[in-house]
């Protein structure tokens, strides 16, 4: 009966052993992460990041929206027949609008221009600036006659001009006419004259009075010419012409006259042998809006170069400032 009875208690350990053994299976080990417990702190801090990083999300976005990049659009290859280093004009560049200039430049080509030059024998300066310039015109040299033939014509002339330095002179009814053609027809006119002195009082006159200047005195000798307004146009368009320093007397008595303005005066003198006296000693004077140019010296006592490029623009700017008075 004994033996039995220690059967029955072993069943009882072993089955309380298995129960202990299925227990320890199911607690966590050492090694074994642990759910962690609830941390209000850290859920807080958390929440506030995401939240702060929203914001920063939204104001890159806005950013972005209000300056956006630029967007850079290579240009296309250009076609074959253009070398590469050509630029590819738009549809706009390949519409060259006329200028000014150029306006100037044509109607300059079909202007009429008579002119008298009264020095053959020693050079018509003149005339070969007319030539150089590619203009027409009628130049009857020194023939009075066919100068006052044309002046009375009927043609209605754009420039006259008058190169009058042989120590002949142009007087009496050419001025009657050159006037009259200033006055009334809007005509240009250079004069280049050195006696000014001996017909101030005559029939010139009535032209010095209205362009605002009169005779001041005459000199004998030739000297350097100083720009008293360097920035006027004569000077400046279309070339820049420099003061007449450099100068080889020709003519071995009276080289010209001074001129003074008026009261009154809206001529301005533009050249004079004293620098920085702008009422007298002139020997360069423009007047009636700029279509009349009064030289008093001698071409042929400066050097041709510096004389040519004055005149060129002498006949430049007065032909400019005619056809502005004939389009007003």
């Amino acid at each position: 009966m004994s033996q039995p009875k220690r059967f029955k208690h072993r069943g009882k350990m072993m089955i309380v052993m298995l129960l202990v053994l299925a227990l320890a299976c199911n607690m966590p080990g050492a090694g074994t992460p642990q759910t962690p417990a609830f941390d209000p702190t850290k859920v807080a801090l958390e929440f506030q990041s995401t939240a702060m990083s929203q914001q920063l999300t939204q104001q890159s976005i806005a950013t972005e929206a209000e300056d956006p990049p630029t967007l850079v659009i290579p240009s296309p290859a250009p076609p074959t027949s253009v070398p590469p280093t050509a630029a590819i004009p738009t549809a706009t560049e390949n519409v060259i609008l006329p200028t000014a200039t150029q306006d100037i430049t044509e109607r300059m080509k079909s202007a009429k221009i008579l002119v008298y030059e009264d020095t053959p024998y020693i050079g018509q300066w003149i005339k070969d600036t007319l030539q150089g310039m590619g203009l027409k015109h009628t130049f009857v040299g020194d023939a009075m006659g066919n100068f006052m033939e044309n002046l009375n014509s009927g043609i209605p002339w754009d420039l006259i001009i008058v190169g009058a330095e042989s120590h002949d002179y142009v007087s009496g009814d050419f001025f009657d006419v050159l006037t009259k053609r200033v006055v009334q027809d809007k005509t240009a006119v250079i004069v280049e004259m050195w006696y000014l002195d001996q017909v101030s009082e005559g029939r010139i006159k009535p032209l010095t009075t209205k362009c605002g200047v009169e005779l001041q005195k005459s000199y004998d000798a030739p000297s350097s010419i100083y720009w008293l307004e360097s920035s006027s146009p004569v000077f400046n368009e279309p070339n820049t012409a420099i003061p007449l320093i450099h100068f080889d007397q020709y003519w071995s008595w009276q080289s010209g006259d001074y001129l003074r303005l008026i009261p009154g005066s809206e001529a301005t003198l533009l050249a004079g042998m004293y620098q920085n006296r702008d009422s007298d000693y002139g020997v360069i004077a423009s007047c009636f809006d700029g279509r009349v140019v009064l030289q008093t010296f001698c071409n042929h006592d400066y050097h041709r170069d510096d004389i040519q490029l004055l005149w060129e623009n002498y006949i430049y700017n007065t032909l400019k400032n005619r056809f502005a008075a004939l389009d007003q």
